[in-house]
């Protein structure tokens, strides 16, 4: 029979592990990378962290996923030479904290779609990276979010 201290390791061990469990978040939840959802509004309800995954599930040959600066996001352009992702299941791993804009490229959808959204990654543990925000302001209050699990684990693009 296993010792009482070795099971108060365990217990302690699973507390501290349980925290800092990755999260596979479905971009747009049930909808997916579609027009006519309002990506960040999705995105400003969840909390993203290191080590988290975005998939993005599409219908091959309808939109892409190009990982893209604040400039280009604004002007909803892919910058030259990016490889967009064309599988209709996407999966990006969160793997440095910080600010990341994602887009659709093909034709109008970014603008029109508006197939766009904007997310800071926290390291994990909800603090934002020192980065993320003025000296001297406190970290902002993120929501709940609204992340899903699947049966199987996807591979990760090397994105981040």
């Amino acid at each position: 029979m296993a010792s009482k201290a070795f099971l108060i390791a365990v217990a302690m061990a699973a507390t501290i592990v349980a925290p800092t469990m990755a999260k596979e978040i479905l971009v747009g939840g049930a909808d997916g990378w579609r027009l006519g959802i309002n990506y960040q509004a999705w995105a400003d309800g969840i909390e993203f962290d290191v080590g988290d995954t975005l998939v993005f599930n599409y219908v091959a040959g309808n939109h892409n996923v190009i990982k893209v600066n604040g400039t280009d996001f604004q002007r909803c352009a892919a910058p030259l030479g990016a490889a967009p992702l064309t599988s209709g299941h996407d999966v990006i791993l969160l793997a440095t904290p910080g600010r990341k804009w994602y887009i659709c490229g093909v034709a109008n959808h970014c603008q029109a779609g508006p197939m766009k959204f904007a997310i800071t990654v926290q390291v994990q543990g909800g603090r934002s990276p020192p980065s993320a925000s003025a000296p001297g302001s406190p970290p902002s209050a993120s929501a709940p979010g609204s992340p899903s699990s699947a049966s199987a684990p996807s591979p990760a693009s090397p994105c981040s």
